[in-house]
């Protein structure tokens, strides 16, 4: 059966992340295109070992700027990697369960000074 977007129950949204940890990077954008740059940073809550946000909970509440992904909004979200199984969800897109992950391919925002955060601009080749 397949589900709508908005057919979902919290407990179903919620298991469809795969936890690749893209969503966590901090990202930068050009003021004047609109771009947006990946980095390798990531929010200093992001859990590298278990592959998830440590106060994932209160989130939004710790980090404001932290984005809480809802069927209402992810169609609104265009950074979202294309590996995003929120994404392909709404895409209509298989998921695959393959995806690559940070873990391991990133260093926390408590270790770069943010005016070095340009230093960190990476081209995560699946996103």
């Amino acid at each position: 059966m397949n589900k709508k977007i908005n057919e979902y129950t919290q407990e179903e949204w919620e298991n469809i992340c795969n936890h690749c940890g893209k969503c966590c990077l901090l990202k930068l954008q050009n003021e004047d295109t609109g771009e947006i740059y990946y980095t390798d940073v990531v929010c200093r809550y992001y859990d590298q070992e278990q592959s998830r946000c440590s106060i994932y909970e209160k989130r939004c509440e710790i980090v404001p700027e932290c984005l809480k992904l809802t069927p209402e909004n992810i169609d609104k979200i265009e950074w979202m990697p294309q590996s995003c199984a929120y994404r392909r969800l709404f895409e209509g897109k298989k998921d695959t369960g393959k995806t690559t992950t940070i873990k391991d391919r990133c260093i926390s925002e408590d270790l770069v000074k943010e005016e070095e955060l340009e230093d960190h601009i990476i081209d995560w080749e699946d996103l």
